[in-house]
């Protein structure tokens, strides 16, 4: 019964009998294996086993006397405690009862379980997350741990508190309805074929083929018994080490429907399996013809034989090829069972033709087998054929015929999505049936060169026999007929004569007769319906690969427009549209004929996907990734690597035209698929290269010494989100992109941690992506904006590939903004050079933060309803580079929003408009979310200035002070930017005295030259000392209104410190005068620039106050073209030395 403390609900469990308190073994008995589910027993099997469950007693409750408990609670917070099942039932591993029993004793288990949100570690936690399965059971979320917050489904209603808090009860139990079995209520599940029927069978039927009847004579004929062997095991060696290259990958993890192109893509990522999986997918559509084409072949030679030809013998190839493919098509699409089962009466007949012929080279040959090469086993036989005898060829050509045969390798792969366990039936499967073919092919290798010689005439004489005496021979010579009778008569020496025979030359014995088999034989009739079953095995089997890989190709959306035929029926799923595309290939290259040309490409294509499968494993093993893990240890990757160099070596023997051609095919569809970019992400091997080599350059860049020549500026840009000032960004990637290092960064304001959870870091890097911009996005939660900044400065990067220049966008509403704020921002800029950080301030007359026409929310909706306590307050302002804090949300909907449609040509991210002193909490600013589509033409047009083209211009650089070159070297890397590359260098400077002018100039030039840096045009300007204009100094006496201390009322500089005093006025006064006098020079000369690059004036510590600091740059940057004002770190960045 509950406890009646507990507010939850609390169910007895049933009775049962105490348990031993002794630990307990896991399947102790043969009797609990046997119930336990058909995947647990192949777990079992596995390499990872568990061989012993121990449950350590607890220790003894202060109330001995109590009777053992029945149930176990599993408490949520508001009360509730979830009921454990009975520890007696048995674990189940189905993914669909996944809640149903465990099989482990709980029994005195008081606290493990219960009062926690925590799971247990469980399979479908590591599901994938398209899985079918994947929502049965998940585990909790990390906010749901820290914070004590429930899921919603915690909360929908009564039924669902009382399903899930019952997670481990069978449903009968959990809502007291009856429950009905899985046969009657779950779909017929599709066909699964275990490691015999699956893959061993398959991959010898495609192994024994015609090679074994039509060629494999001619090959001992030419390289003799022991280079046979050779050939035999070298092809078996480059097919051994591509099978335990495949085991390793498809022990890597579940293996889904694919074969070669799912363990190619998942290891190599989408670019080379993609290539694969079309030029694989073509070549077994190709190879269904050229098997269905062979059987044609012998058909028609039957027919021929018998006078009994239809048309005529290439028209007779075709009709008989049309109807066989379309009695294939048939059988393939009525099920992949009937297809496994064709397989298994094919390979039937074809074991029985092979022991015919064995048999048969036991018995003794008769004259018309002895005169065509056929002289049972014999010692000198076999060691006459044992060395090679090469006619018009070598050992690599004959390498080349044989080597085709080998390839059926992945004849069980390639239906992976049909077997019951992958990673088990796929290396037992295809490892066996290697061993067991190679096996046959060396026996009947050694067989036929025991018992057949090379070179027979053919040629049969005749004796004379006495007939009145049994066994008298002589030469019949005698006219006299009576008592004499003929009788055929064979040597060894009349057999190998070539001139008795027919044209005076050898026609029959290994090295020219290709029917030698059938001649061996018991019974003739049997290796042609070896030959029959070996094309039609093949041909069925390509025939349901070819489909199954393209199906595979089309669901993973790699190629636009084509998974509308990955569409399957009925319950294997079967692929019939693809089905009736290979049918048609097939078809057309059974009618167009010229099969031979095309055999070499189809090989060569079979061998590219055995080295890539090689190579697949070699580079996993490479990158050392921790998700490496294969249960198959019997790899090597450098075996792998070799297996890899064979193929590609054999695809050359072959033919090397083709060769190159597989290479030129592949090759392209490389390219399309990683130019295209297809939206996947499978943790391949070439990511965690990326990784890998990313860390290897960043530890040996720690070891690089520093030099001027080496100097980039790396930069952290103070943008924000990104996607909200798209200006600031596409102008700092202008020199930086490709060469520099780029740090947007984002302080977002807020006391509270919780925005620490939606950084928007993924939408972000999305947007970078769309927008071409290679860099890093680094959001940061802190209390102030300046906090935030110098904890970036301190932190950001890694090794030397850190910061060194700040770029942050002026503060266009700094008089209208918090003190606080412009304080802040001023502090900001010391801070910069305090870390040794050249410093660069970014202006443009409209601003940077995107502003589209925007309603103001209520200011009565505002005062209403105050901010909640603790909630962040943000400024929104115009080119404030404080992010308003993402929005909260209650327990009640832990669901943040989705995403609002992009638009790529602009932006993504819903922005906030710039707004004079409105104090916004979250709920208003959500309230207050805009669109792209929003966004007026002129507001586009600011967004993109930096992102197009500029129109030809000027870049003028006043290079007043020397930084170390920073002003100078920064604005040349802007003009060597394709959208820039119209504008030319303008450098102006200050001349010192008024009669060295033309020295100073000619110097300039000199140093410019050195620095070969090319300009357009250089000025010394002798009159920057010169007072400015009256009206120009009012101007800029208006600026600083509002922030000159009036001490006679009282206000200090400790509590006033962004103001500044008459005698920091009178102090500055040159300096003012100054940069008034810049202004009026920049208007005069560089109103019509581009952009301009100006020296940043100092601010002296102590001695300038930030309002008389941001009046000072405001008037340099004001009504201006875009305008960088920047300045090193007094370090050189540029020499003259080589």
């Amino acid at each position: 019964m509950a406890d009646s403390r507990s507010e939850g609900i609390a169910l007895e469990a049933p009775k049962h009998e105490k348990r031993p308190r002794d630990s307990i073994l896991v399947q102790e008995s043969k009797d609990e294996l046997t119930d336990l589910p058909s995947e647990a027993k192949r777990n079992s099997s596995s390499r990872f086993k568990v061989h012993r469950v121990s449950i350590a007693e607890p220790c003894e409750d202060e109330d001995d006397s109590a009777p053992p408990q029945q149930h176990y609670r599993y408490s949520i917070d508001s009360g509730s405690e979830r009921i454990l099942d009975s520890p007696h039932g048995t674990f189940s591993f189905s993914p669909s009862d996944t809640y149903r029993t465990h099989s482990y004793d709980t029994s005195n288990l008081k606290t493990f379980g219960g009062n926690t949100h925590e799971a247990i570690p469980h399979l479908d936690h590591y599901r994938n997350l398209l899985s079918t399965t994947a929502a049965l059971k998940s585990r909790p979320t990390l906010q749901e741990l820290h914070e004590g917050k429930l899921p919603t489904m915690f909360k929908k209603d009564d039924e669902q508190k009382n399903k899930v808090a019952a997670p481990l009860l069978p449903d009968e139990e959990r809502g007291g309805k009856e429950v009905t079995t899985a046969s009657s209520s779950a779909p017929q599940a599709a066909t699964k074929f275990g490691w015999i029927k699956g893959v061993l069978v398959r991959c010898l039927l495609n192994i024994w083929g015609v090679m074994l009847f039509l060629r494999l004579s001619w090959v001992v004929g030419q390289a003799g018994i022991g280079l046979s062997t050779v050939v035999i095991l070298l092809a078996a060696v480059v097919t051994t080490i591509t099978t335990l290259s495949m085991s390793a990958i498809c022990t890597n993890g579940e293996v889904k429907g694919g074969g070669a192109y799912y363990l190619i893509s998942r290891s190599l990522g989408p670019e080379f399996g993609g290539a694969i999986g079309i030029v694989f997918s073509i070549a077994n559509a190709v190879a269904i013809a050229m098997y269905v084409v062979g059987f044609a072949e012998t058909v028609r030679d039957l027919l021929k034989a018998n006078n009994a030809l239809l048309i005529d013998e290439v028209n007779d190839i075709r009709i008989i090829g049309v109807i066989t493919i379309t009695l294939l098509l048939g059988i393939a699409i009525i099920g992949m069972e009937w297809e496994a089962r064709a397989q298994l009466i094919l390979l039937g007949i074809l074991l029985i033709s092979m022991s015919a012929y064995i048999i048969g080279t036991f018995i003794a040959p008769n004259n018309d087998n002895f005169s065509k090469g056929y002289t049972g086993y014999r010692v000198d036989v076999f060691k006459e054929n044992f060395l090679p005898d090469f006619r018009n060829e070598e050992f690599f050509s004959v390498f080349s015929i044989f080597f085709p045969a080998a390839t059926g390798i992945l004849a069980g792969a390639n239906i992976s999505g049909d077997l019951k366990d992958a990673q088990v039936s796929i290396p037992k499967g295809t490892l066996l049936a290697i061993a067991i073919s190679s096996v046959v092919y060396i026996l009947c290798a050694w067989s036929l060169g025991a018992c057949i010689v090379r070179d027979a005439s053919g040629a049969i004489f005749y004796a004379a026999v006495n007939a009145t005496i049994d066994g008298d021979m002589t030469l019949y010579n005698s006219t006299a007929e009576d008592g004499i009778k003929k009788v055929p008569f064979v040597t060894m020496s009349l057999m190998r004569n070539c001139t008795l025979g027919e044209d005076g030359a050898c026609k029959y014995g290994l090295q020219h007769d290709f029917q030698v088999m059938e001649r061996i034989a018991i019974f003739g009739p049997l290796v042609t319906a070896g030959i029959f079953s070996a094309t039609l095995s093949s041909a069925l089997a390509s025939l349901v690969s070819a489909p199954k890989v393209f199906q595979a190709v089309c669901k993973d959306r790699i190629f636009p427009g084509i998974h509308v035929l990955a569409k399957g029926a009925g319950k294997g799923d079967n692929p019939r549209r693809l089905y009736f595309l290979a049918y048609f290939i097939g078809i057309a290259f059974i009618c167009i004929g010229e099969l031979n040309a095309i055999a070499p490409i189809i090989s060569n294509f079979f061998l590219m996907s055995y080295a890539l499968i090689n190579y697949s494993c070699f580079d996993a093993s490479l990158a050392n990734s921790p998700g490496w893990r294969p249960a198959f240890q019997f790899y090597s990757m450098w075996v792998s690597l070799l297996g890899a160099i064979l193929c590609i070596a054999v695809m050359f023997i072959i033919k090397w035209w083709t060769a190159l051609l597989t290479f030129a095919v592949i090759a392209s569809l490389y390219i399309y698929v990683h130019h295209r970019k297809p939206d996947v992400n499978w943790g391949s091997s070439t990511q965690a290269h990326v990784y890998k080599s990313a860390l290897q350059s960043t530890l040996k860049l720690i070891a690089v010494e520093d030099h001027i020549k080496n100097f980039r500026p790396q930069v952290l840009l103070l943008s924000g989100l990104p996607s909200s000032r798209p200006a600031l960004v596409d102008f700092a990637s202008s020199f930086t992109r490709n060469s520099s290092l780029m740090m947007c960064c984002n302080v977002i304001v807020d006391p509270n941690v919780d925005s620490l959870k939606v950084q928007r870091t993924k939408e972000e890097y999305s947007w970078l992506q769309r927008r071409k911009i290679k860099c890093f996005y680094a959001p940061i939660v802190a209390p102030d904006f300046r906090l935030g900044v110098q904890a970036f400065m301190q932190t950001c990067g890694i090794g030397k590939l850190r910061p060194n220049t700040m770029v942050i966008g002026f503060k266009n509403r700094w008089r209208q903004g918090e003190p606080k704020e412009v304080e802040d921002y001023f502090n900001t800029i010391h801070d910069g050079f305090d870390m040794q950080f050249g410093v660069g301030i970014l202006r443009v007359k409209e601003g940077f933060q995107c502003d589209p026409n925007f309603v103001d929310p209520p200011r009565k909706e505002i005062e209403e309803e105050p901010p909640e306590e603790g909630l962040p307050i943000t400024i929104c302002l115009e080119n404030d580079l404080i992010e308003p804090a993402p929005q909260r949300y209650d327990d009640d909907d832990i669901e943040e929003p989705k995403t609002p449609e992009r638009r790529p040509s602009i932006f993504d991210s819903t922005l906030l408009q710039g707004m004079d002193d409105i104090i916004a909490t979250p709920d208003v600013i959500h309230e207050s979310i805009v669109k792209p589509d929003n966004f007026s033409e002129e507001t586009l047009k600011m967004m993109n200035r930096f992102n197009e083209k500029q129109k030809k211009g000027t870049i003028d650089v006043w290079w007043l002070f020397d930084d170390g070159g920073l002003t100078l070297l920064i604005p040349y890397l802007i003009s060597l930017e394709s959208n820039w590359n119209k504008n030319k260098l303008r450098v102006f400077t200050a001349g010192t005295k008024k009669g060295e002018l033309d020295r100073e100039q000619r110097q300039l030039a000199t140093l410019l030259s050195k620095f070969r840096i090319e300009c357009k045009d250089m000025t010394v300007i002798p009159d920057v000392g010169k007072i400015p204009r009256r009206e120009k100094r009012q101007e800029f006496d208006s600026l600083l209104e509002g922030f000159i201390l009036d001490e006679e009322k009282g206000e200090t500089k400790e509590k006033y410190p962004w103001k500044t005093t008459r005698d920091q006025l009178k102090l500055l006064k040159d300096k003012t005068n100054r940069h008034i006098r810049l202004r009026e020079l920049l208007l005069q000369h560089s109103s019509e620039a581009s952009l301009i690059v100006m020296t940043l004036p100092m601010p002296r510590k102590g001695t300038c106050s930030s309002g008389l600091y941001m009046a000072w740059i405001d008037t340099l940057t004001r009504d201006l073209p875009p305008i960088l004002l920047l300045r090193g770190n007094q370090k050189s960045v540029l020499t003259f030395y080589s």
